[in-house]
């Protein structure tokens, strides 16, 4: 009889190409796992059995072994897709500006993105339904008067966006239900404190109305955006050079920095202590950014001495070394991370790439998990980073990102293919809502509280425009330092409504005299 087949009992190992006889001839053979642990031919030949039988026990235990080792995770198969064109932003003017932000930001209701401007900065703001061709005259928040560098939504209302400037002011906008049909230049609140440029801007996760700004003076305020003070200020003493990045912790107890003096820190802003810090976390001349992940570590993006890009997973109690660091390519752009608390998936953007790569942290060694990569052909000059609440969870999408092509704005949806059209509670849990869990004064006064979490399992409604107030008489007195305060001073009641009053008088008589230009044209005809 011929070569025959190697018939056991048991579950299919897989197959194998064996070695050839001395014929000179090869045989596929199908291995089945037996209880005794080996592998017994029916038809054997005896030719080769001798040849064969080391072999395939040995290749039998590598595949039992390659099973064990591959790690089991829901989010394995996590795909981007990316939007078609009709649900695209067209034809709309990206910032040109090199500074490194995302220059986007997006929540349930609106997107906003940074844009070129002519005579000042400006971005613009749209409801997330309006896709497709932007109108060149749509108008816009344009109320600075040097380019925007950040924007950020407020967490606790959907209506209100912050923005810092080179202008070094802060501005606090409120967007209408519905989005702008009128050009806005006056901002809620303008909260002036910084000497040069404000780069970024940041809300506290948990606190209504606080807001933290970092300018390339080294000086980092939180403002309490309710009385428009700066109620505390991190000097240059804890900065000596300019700040690359900042995030506030899931609870904002504390704050991460990464500076160009090579240091990530970990601060208390209440005390303008420094609990903890790093210094060159990467060996590279390149900035490098800093975020909170999960159970008290930061992920930190930056370069290696031969400018390598790097990510490194850190626990803030002992920073003499990283738990991971990983090497990913040569590029030079500075990788922006995003990190979703609910899956524990940390996504790496870089401007000027054409990828988005994907990693899982867990609390087991090796702690950094690659994912995989979503890649499209054109780079991206910025990106956001959708909340939770504003994912479509009947079809699994787990985030969603704006990515900013030179006149574009496509979104991109991470995936989680599931067969089932069910609402799928692992993928799910509760999520951070849009209500605050605590006032600006409690916080302040010390306490700290994590976010008021909501179900996703009936899906999110957006609520109603919320009216941000704003009353400058309340801050007397309320300024702090950490160590030593600073900040904007707070404006007259009085002399505020008499400027509004001038204000609306101009407008009125400049109203005034196109009616009166109207009227004489329709009696001339």
């Amino acid at each position: 009889m011929g070569p025959g087949a190697w018939r056991a009992r048991g579950r299919s190992l897989g197959s194998a190409r064996c070695p050839p006889s001395r014929g000179g001839k090869s045989f596929s053979l199908h291995l089945r796992e037996v209880s005794t642990g080996c592998f017994l031919p029916v038809d054997g030949f005896s030719g080769v059995e001798k040849a064969l039988k080391g072999t395939c026990l040995s290749w039998g235990k590598k595949m039992r072994m390659s099973r064990q080792v591959v790690r089991s995770s829901k989010f394995r198969h996590v795909f981007g897709q990316p939007a078609k064109a009709d649900q695209c932003y067209e034809d709309v003017r990206v910032s040109q500006n090199t500074w490194d932000s995302g220059f986007c930001a997006v929540n349930p209701k609106f997107v906003a993105l940074i844009c070129e401007a002519s005579g000042g900065g400006a971005f613009l703001v749209l409801p997330l339904g309006k896709t497709g061709r932007v109108d060149k005259n749509v108008p816009m928040v344009c109320g600075h008067t040097a380019p925007v560098l950040d924007i950020a939504w407020c967490p606790h209302n959907d209506n209100v966006i912050a923005s810092g400037s080179e202008d070094c002011s802060v501005m606090v906008w409120e967007i209408p239900d519905g989005g702008l049909m009128l050009p806005l230049r006056e901002p809620v609140v303008t909260l002036e404190g910084h000497t040069k440029r404000v780069g970024i801007v940041a809300w506290h996760p948990t606190a209504q109305n606080v807001l933290l700004s970092a300018g390339c003076d080294n000086v980092i305020l939180v403002w309490d955006v309710g009385t428009g003070a700066a109620v505390l200020t991190l000097g240059s003493d804890v900065h000596p050079d300019t700040i690359y990045s900042v995030d506030w912790s899931r609870d904002g107890a504390l704050i991460c920095t990464s500076c160009r003096d090579k240091r990530v820190r970990i601060i208390e802003p209440r005390k303008g202590t420094i609990v903890a810090e790093k210094d060159r976390p990467h060996e590279g001349t390149r900035p490098v950014r800093a975020v909170f992940v999960s159970d008290g570590k930061i992920l930190t993006t930056g370069f290696s001495r031969m400018s390598e890009r790097q990510v490194a997973l850190w626990d803030t109690k002992h920073l003499e070394e990283p738990l991971s660091l990983q090497e990913l390519d040569t590029s030079s752009g500075v990788l922006l991370p995003f990190f979703d608390p609910d899956t524990n998936i940390v996504y790496l953007c870089g401007k000027g790439d054409s990828s988005i790569r994907y990693f899982e942290i867990t609390s087991e060694a090796p702690f950094l998990h690659y994912l995989s990569m979503f890649s499209s052909k054109e780079s991206q000059r910025g990106m956001g980073y959708m909340p939770k609440r504003g994912l479509e969870v009947n079809k699994c999408e787990i985030a969603r990102f704006y990515k900013l092509h030179e006149r574009k704005c496509e979104p991109i949806a991470m995936t989680v293919p599931r067969k089932s059209d069910l609402f799928q509670e692992d993928l799910y849990p509760p999520t951070a809502g849009p209500d605050a869990a605590l006032t600006a004064e409690e916080w302040l006064g010390g306490r700290d509280a994590g976010p008021l979490l909501i179900s996703l399992k009936d899906g999110y409604v957006p609520p109603k425009s919320r009216e941000l107030r704003v009353n400058r008489g309340l801050d007397t007195g309320r300024k702090r330092t950490a160590p030593e305060a600073s900040g904007a001073p707070s404006s007259d009641a009085i002399s505020r409504l008499e400027e509004e009053m001038r204000k609306l008088q101009a407008t009125v008589q400049e109203l005034q005299k196109r009616l009166d230009r109207l009227e004489e044209t329709v009696q001339a005809k």
